[in-house]
């Protein structure tokens, strides 16, 4: 009887060890529980990433211009850190780069006649887009007033403009109150005033098939008429877009005068009609063509592969200007060689039989400084793993520096941008480990949703984030030497810069080793 008890009690023993073991395995935190990451975090180390960060952000690089030799340099620099730790790229044959198709804009001039009246070039009106070269005549144009196509209010319900030239005119309106009828609030929207009003107004255009967009702008008018005439002097616009195989929208920027002879009722009408009007319109392209380079590599998850993790920074930055090199030290030196340290890390992880659970996208990005051109060509054009697998986004970008700003708080701290706008998970997990591991001031000053400085859209994770990937955006603040020469290694403040790379090491490994995929609980249209 004794020997049967101890036999019974040695199989409950057996037992409840088995039970017990497959509840962790089964528990979001077993794995990351079993592994301390500190180890392989303090292969992160300021004297590292200052090294790196004096080479990288030298006059050996020349300001790393997007699609010129200090990039090039940049490219390869890149290449061989990866090489030399091991770490593959996804794209196979030792390839690292993925190609970027460019244009480098060159200034258009226009030929336009209204009902047989010649409108200068540079005197009436200056081309803001042509994707290819065109020669047209209508004998009818569609004015749709403001240009606006919003959930609240559209100048384009109701009537259609597939194939045809739209005329619009700047501005937004308001309501009784004073209050933009887009918002209902008393702040500038996108639509506006300025750049961004151009940009959105252009894609509601194309969005609803126009062909062409003739924009008039009163107060914006002589401002790019003057840079029309510098560009044609110098032969280029110094802008760089993305090539694409689809035909793009033509947009010229107008005065009142020709406005008025378009359709002489243009300042005070808002309601949308077909206009008749004889308009001949030649444009000529004479963009050139370049390459550009994204640099990826990545550490292939161990249970999870075929999910990813992206962290990403901007490779490029202003090239040299009148002479002086623009070396971008914080923007973006400092991302980049905190991507190869947290890299490092991974990679010493994975030697000790610790690997990630899901897979690691390291993704250098070109052309941000061009307007977020390689990210958006990964998003949009050429995902190399498929977005609908991609967990998440940590971007750095400018993590080196203090902003001269902030006068509340310790200067121990990191802007978070983005982490709750797509997933409470991932916001819950970047507050968790930073508490557990670093104890930083996490500031989320530009997270607010009316930052007039629109920082959420205005780095690489945007592009992420607008196709419902959860995201978070890494950032110091900008400060006196932001976009200039002066950005340079010297000013870094390599503690800060240890620190915080270790926060998005440490960020990702949760993200990475978690047994749940992270859920995205807030959805962008």
């Amino acid at each position: 009887m004794k020997n049967l008890l101890f036999l019974y009690s040695a199989i409950l023993v057996l037992v409840s060890c088995g039970s017990s073991t497959k509840g962790n395995s089964n528990s979001q935190t077993s794995n990351i529980e079993k592994v301390d990451p500190v180890e392989y975090a303090s292969t992160i180390t300021s004297e590292e990433l200052k090294t790196m960060l004096y080479k990288y952000a030298s006059d050996e690089f020349e300001g790393r211009n997007t699609g010129e030799k200090g990039q090039k340099l940049a490219v390869e620099y890149l290449k061989a850190n990866y090489k030399s730790l091991e770490i593959p790229t996804p794209l196979g044959d030792g390839d690292y780069f993925q190609e970027v198709p460019l244009e480098k804009q060159k200034a258009s001039e226009a030929k336009l006649t209204v009902n047989g009246k010649i409108f200068k070039n540079v005197e009436y009106q200056v081309v803001l887009a042509a994707s290819k070269s065109i020669n047209m005549s209508v004998n009818d144009i569609v004015y749709v007033g403001y240009g606006i196509d919003d959930d609240n209010y559209s100048d384009y319900k109701n009537i259609d403009v597939k194939g045809k030239i739209v005329l619009a005119k700047a501005g937004e309106p308001k309501n009784a109150n004073g209050n933009f009828i887009t918002s209902g609030e008393t702040e500038e929207t996108k639509w506006t005033n300025g750049r961004q009003s151009l940009s959105s107004k252009r894609e509601a255009a194309k969005e609803n098939g126009a062909k062409g967009l003739l924009y008039m702008d009163k107060e914006l008018f002589s401002k790019y008429a003057s840079s029309s005439q510098r560009q044609a002097a110098s032969g280029t616009t110094g802008r760089i877009t993305l090539k694409s195989n689809e035909d793009g929208i033509v947009m010229l920027m107008i005065n009142e005068d020709l406005g008025k002879a378009l359709y002489s009722s243009i300042t005070e009408e808002t309601t949308a009609k077909t206009v008749t009007t004889n308009l001949n319109l030649e444009v000529e392209n004479k963009s050139e063509s370049i390459i550009s380079e994204n640099v990826v590599a990545y550490i292939k998850g161990s249970e999870k592969p075929d999910e990813i993790v992206v962290i990403s920074a901007h490779l490029d930055h202003e090239g040299i200007k009148n002479g002086e090199i623009y070396n971008g030290a914080d923007d973006d030196g400092s991302g980049t060689v905190a991507i190869l340290e947290i890299a490092e890390a991974f990679k010493k992880a994975e030697k000790a039989g610790h690997g990630p659970k899901r897979s690691i996208l390291f993704l250098h990005v070109t052309g941000e400084e061009k307007g977020l051109l390689g990210s958006k060509y990964y998003a949009d054009f050429d995902p190399i793993f498929p977005l609908e697998n991609t967990v998440a986004n940590l971007n750095i970008d400018m993590i080196g520096r203090t902003d001269p700003k902030r006068k509340i708080g310790t200067r121990n701290y990191i802007y978070l941008i983005g982490s709750d706008k797509l997933s409470t998970d991932l916001h819950n997990i970047s507050e968790e480990a930073n508490t557990k591991y670093v104890n930083m001031e996490l500031d989320y000053k530009f997270n607010d949703d009316n930052d007039p400085n629109r920082f959420y859209y205005r780095s690489d994770h945007y592009n992420f984030a607008k196709n419902n990937i959860p995201v978070i955006f890494y950032f110091n603040g900008t400060h006196d030497d932001y976009h200039k020469p002066s950005d340079t290694a010297d000013k870094i403040e390599y503690d800060l810069l240890e620190t915080r790379t270790r926060l998005v090491f440490y960020t990702a490994w949760e993200v990475a080793n978690r047994a749940e995929r992270i859920v995205v609980d807030k959805v962008t249209e």
